[in-house]
């Protein structure tokens, strides 16, 4: 039996369409797998060119997160690494970096400060319908930083319903750490409100997460007391807005959206015993996004879409002395103590779809980025303007191959990009049940402001930024098997191989000034690479049991092996392993959900002198597993509750053979942190519709 649904969806900088999509109803779980990112228009799974993962709202539910390092951290190929100085986080993917993950908000791609994406964290979780991950440089679409993919967080529509009302509390322990509602633990509440009626909707939230910080020492602490500890969790306060507003009809739409964080984190750094005199520290973080997208169908064959976006971030350092004989404070006067970082980006994006016929369709595309910052540790007020123009092909040969070949002429103010950007993406059907994409694709990551103009200079740094720094250039090859020769109405099972390699030239690092050896700078070095495979096994069984079952191997480049004295392999490599399983008792109205992942040790080498003799040394960040357990229950019909145990495993840090320093705010040791352990938690969550 074939039914016809009316979806509508935003492909986040594309075309917003509404569309007749028919429907097996023997096959209805596709539903689940429509995706958006990078697509002409809404797709299942199985007929996108790309490999695409997807995590909905359903199962973010599930998970009881709080951020989205938390939704991420048992996906295949992702790593995160904690800054306790900053208290911060990065992300890793697929063996490269979080400057080469492009993180997009609805199209927009997010402001970070640094290289680094701590805006992953600075997102309200509460917003998100779902996420959809693409692995490989996707540059040719979305321009610089995409070079190991592609993090799409799309938010919420609102629903069909007149009104809707939504609340969330929930409380969390940090490790063995709680107090009530506030302090000490997780503390999370949120309300969001939406109108429809007619053409018009009107979406607002507000989300308050307040961390009470881990293992923390008393304000009264010495400086040697609190250096003796390694893994201590700063504090972190978090306001977060939201507002979206949006007129819609058959062929028209247009939407505007604001975002607002204001984000305190708190930092002791010690007493003096002599003077009982001590710093303390607050970093406060205001970002400010707003979104502005139309999309208008003029026929059959033609459709225009539109977006344009503004970002303000800024973020301040505040040091005071306090005196803790009289309670006094006063402002310190160190370098670097007192300081505001202003960065500010606008983008603008237009594109055109034209079907020529069912077989061949264009888009053509023009971009426009700008990137502004200022502040005492920027050199000057720099800008950096980026034009560019794309076009791309989808190419239909019968009903067996889609090709999708594409081009991107970048023009930058600032460092010479590469002029022309090329990829292609081929899907072949091989049986009804066996699919095949291939791809080559070249990506750049432009150089961060931050790398750029950034000087970093106090009482331990000596950091500076290089003006002159290339963009990064890569060359990648992917490829993906999926197998589908299990569906029926008690079972479906999907089976995924994917493969890669990528080369990556011009890579910037950290590395000693030519001219002085005491001043640290951003280089270009010259390649890196990494390589891998995954294999995703995905089980459902009656719809009541959803289980995944994934393994990957993913290799990382040894500098070292370009030295011809030095006997030592190419790639240094890793193994993970996954598996999320949820079990629905529809009687209960209730679930039970176990995410799994099985981290491999990270091993590098390194190159040591001992008795004057340069010898390598294996070095290594050690495995661990990590593991959340939650119940869902469904106590009335618009109040669920849930409860579980997250990082089972009670994993706080993680051994590390090396000695050598990992960047401006991490150093060699015998532990890296990971997390404040074991967390217990109770949340509840009430929706009403108002019909």
């Amino acid at each position: 039996m074939k039914i016809y649904l009316s979806i509508v969806l935003s492909l986040c900088g594309f075309v917003t369409v509404a569309q007749e999509i028919k429907v097996d109803t023997t096959k209805a779980n596709d539903l689940k797998d429509v995706v958006v990112t990078g697509q002409y228009g809404p797709q299942t799974l199985k007929n996108s060119v790309y490999n695409i993962r997807t995590i909905t709202a359903e199962r973010i539910k599930l998970r009881a997160a709080t951020n989205v390092q938390q939704i991420l951290n048992t996906e295949l190929g992702f790593r995160f690494s904690n800054d306790l100085t900053l208290g911060t986080t990065d992300i890793q993917l697929m063996g490269m970096t979080g400057r080469n993950v492009k993180i997009l908000l609805d199209g927009i791609a997010m402001v970070d400060r640094s290289d680094t994406r701590e805006s992953l964290n600075q997102i309200d979780i509460n917003t998100i319908e779902r996420i959809e991950i693409v692995e490989g440089p996707m540059s040719v679409v979305y321009g610089a930083d995409a070079l190991a993919g592609v993090i799409n967080i799309i938010t919420k529509n609102p629903g069909k319903r007149l009104l809707n009302l939504s609340a969330r509390i929930q409380e969390e322990t940090a490790g063995d750490e709680y107090e009530a509602l506030s302090g000490k633990g997780n503390h999370t509440q949120n309300f969001s409100a939406n109108w429809k009626n007619n053409h018009w909707s009107i979406l607002a939230g507000f989300s308050y997460n307040d961390f009470g910080g881990w293992n923390l020492a008393s304000k009264t602490a010495t400086i040697d007391e609190i250096n003796a500890v390694s893994n201590r969790w700063k504090p972190k306060e978090q306001f977060l807005g939201n507002t979206k507003i949006g007129y819609r009809n058959n062929n028209f739409n247009i939407w505007y959206r604001l975002d607002g964080l204001k984000e305190d984190i708190d930092v002791r750094n010690g007493l003096n015993p002599n003077n009982y005199k001590g710093l303390l520290q607050t970093y406060t973080t205001h970002r400010y996004t707003q979104q502005l997208q139309s999309e208008y169908k003029i026929s059959n064959k033609l459709q225009l879409s539109a977006i344009a976006g503004f970002t303000k971030l800024d973020r301040a350092t505040r040091t005071v002395i306090h005196d803790f004989s009289n309670n006094t404070e006063e402002l310190s006067n160190g370098a670097g103590e007192q300081d505001v970082a202003k960065f500010n980006a606008t983008n603008f994006r237009a594109t055109a779809i034209y079907r020529l016929n069912n077989s061949v369709s264009f888009q053509p595309g023009i971009e426009y980025s700008r990137d502004a910052a200022s502040g005492q540790r920027i050199s000057g007020s720099p800008v950096i303007n980026d034009y560019a123009a794309f076009i791309t092909a989808e190419i239909k040969l019968g009903d067996l191959i889609n090709i999708r070949p594409g081009l991107r002429f970048i023009k930058n103010s600032i460092y010479d990009a590469p002029p022309v950007i090329p990829s292609l993406n081929a899907k072949l059907i091989l049986t009804k049940d066996l699919d095949l994409r291939v791809a080559y694709a070249k990506g750049f990551r432009s150089p961060a402001l931050r790398e750029l103009y950034y000087d970093f200079v106090d009482a331990s740094h000596n950091i500076l930024g290089n003006p002159n720094l290339k963009a990064e250039e890569s060359n990648s090859f992917n490829g993906s098997l999926v197998w589908a020769g299990i569906r029926n109405s008690d079972i479906e099972f999907r089976s995924t191989l994917t493969g890669f390699y990528n080369l990556v030239k011009n890579r910037i690092d950290f590395g000693f000034s030519p001219t002085d050896n005491s001043v640290t700078t951003l280089i270009n070095v010259s390649k890196y690479k990494t390589t891998g495979g995954t294999l995703d096994n995905i089980l459902i069984y009656k719809k009541n049991l959803q289980a995944s079952l994934g393994v990957s191997y993913i290799g990382r480049y040894n500098n070292l092996s370009e030295e011809g004295n030095l006997e030592t392999p190419e790639f240094a490599w890793a193994t993970e392993l996954n598996s999320n399983i949820t079990y629905t008792f529809p009687k209960l109205r209730g679930s039970i959900s176990l995410f799994y992942k099985y981290t491999g040790a990270l091993p590098s080498y390194q190159l040591t002198t001992e008795n004057s003799v340069s010898t390598v040394k294996l070095v290594k960040i050690g495995d661990f597993h990590t593991a959340d357990l939650m119940l869902n229950k469904n106590l009335f019909k618009s109040l669920t509750i849930n409860a579980g145990v997250k990082n089972l495993f009670n994993v706080t840090q993680l051994t590390n053979s090396s000695t050598a320093s990992g960047g401006a705010h991490s150093s060699g040791g015998a532990t890296i942190p990971y997390s404040y352990g074991r967390s217990y938690v109770l949340g509840l969550s009430y929706n009403l519709d108002i019909h």
